[in-house]
């Protein structure tokens, strides 16, 4: 069986479950989706996953979410080889291309001389400089910034470097110059940090600071060819919603939206479905990551989760015989976890089309990159080895 275009939707940090080597990083116990379940204890309402079967590829049923007796779909798990935790690393592995050195992270803030160089490109003096969350420094630092035109610089336990910025001090263009500038300053040999992030915001103080939908990821350049790319190369249309064209650096993609949220994303599917193409469209929803994982807000995050479950109905009432929905994540973010960080988990595999005779289990998958290898077995493209292709699976 093969389809004429494959939906992928990234659910950004829902993980279900603690990885096998989860405490290399700290993160043994963590559950993303079914610590959520239990924070709702019953009330956490996703129809449209259960049908599915997301109940179905976990141990044990996330709180509330029945299992499918007849799942529409085939189910699993996949597990990342990837060295780390990050968006970045996820995506890249799903495409074919695992990051198997460990990129730098900065426990005690960046070194001298990155922080040098940014203040002299930019003539303003670098403030925070350690991990930390985002809304966390903001509240406490950004009217400082407001006063003095201070660059608000912070990190985390993933390879990123997060500059934040009021966007009535600080304007959008400069900022964005600012973090291409330090992107340049990280890409190896010295240093080699998986992403730059610009992160602005607005509000009148630090009771009322919010961070606004301009912000952008500077990605590490894919460091060899991924799936999109063969994709692309071969003739096949590649589309990407959200973030996955600053992930990619816009490498094989050849057409683009960018998401102002969860929703925002969903329309610009909603909008896809409506083309004819052959093709691959690949969608990051990153609201359950940014706004709810590091935030340590379980309330949001399954909020979020039942949002997504309703838009889910429309994409599948609007799918076609030859359509398939690919349903993922690229790591966890356990709200009720420790810290603020990414966990590292299991991630859930949902693979849906209305032609299917029956649904099923896929079992655990990895590397990440079985994904990215079924899709270039649909349409006909070789790979590299990286990856097996679950497409013979489906009926």
């Amino acid at each position: 069986m093969t389809f004429k275009r494959i939906f992928g939707i990234v659910m950004d940090s829902v993980g279900t479950g603690a990885a096998p080597d989860s405490k290399q990083f700290g993160d043994a116990g963590a559950d993303t989706i079914g610590h959520v379940g239990e924070h709702f204890a019953g009330k956490l309402a996703l129809p449209n996953l259960a049908k599915l079967g997301i109940s179905n590829l976990r141990d044990t049923p996330i709180v509330g979410v029945p299992v499918a007796q007849n799942p529409h779909a085939y189910y699993g798990k996949m597990q990342e080889i990837s060295a780390g935790k990050d968006s970045m690393d996820g995506h890249w592995e799903m495409m074919g291309l695992p990051v198997r050195k460990a990129l730098n992270t900065f426990p005690n803030g960046f070194l001298a001389d990155i922080i040098q160089k940014m203040e002299a490109f930019s003539g303003r003096k670098v403030i925070g400089n350690r991990p930390e969350s985002g809304t966390k420094i903001i509240a406490e630092l950004g009217e400082h910034q407001m006063q003095t035109g201070d660059l608000i610089v912070y990190t985390s336990g993933d390879s990123v470097l997060q500059i934040a910025a009021h966007e009535d001090v600080i304007p959008l263009d400069e900022l964005y110059k600012i973090c291409e500038y330090a992107r340049s300053l990280v890409n190896g040999p010295e240093y080699l940090v998986g992403r730059i992030i610009a992160r602005p915001y607005v509000g009148p103080d630090g009771q009322h600071f919010t961070r606004t939908a301009n912000r952008r990821d500077f990605t590490l350049e894919p460091t060899g060819p991924t799936d999109l790319d063969r994709l692309q190369q071969a003739g096949v249309h590649v589309v990407g919603i959200g973030k996955i064209n600053d992930i990619f650096s816009g490498h094989g993609i050849d057409e683009g939206y960018h998401n102002e949220s969860n929703m925002d994303g969903m329309d610009h599917v909603d909008h896809v479905m409506q083309e004819d193409f052959t093709g691959f469209c690949f969608t990051n929803l990153v609201d359950f990551d940014a706004m709810y994982g590091h935030r340590r807000n379980p309330d949001g995050f399954g909020q979020a989760l039942m949002a997504f479950d309703q838009r889910l109905g429309t994409v599948l009432a609007n799918m076609h015989d030859d359509d398939l929905l690919m349903i993922t994540a690229d790591h966890g973010n356990d709200p009720t976890y420790t810290g603020s960080d990414h966990t590292r988990e299991f991630v859930p595999l949902v693979v849906y089309s209305p032609s299917f005779k029956q649904g099923g289990s896929l079992g655990i998958r990895t590397p990440f990159a079985d994904f990215g290898a079924t899709v270039l077995d649909n349409f006909g493209v070789k790979g590299n080895n990286e990856g097996q292709s679950f497409l013979a699976d489906l009926q």
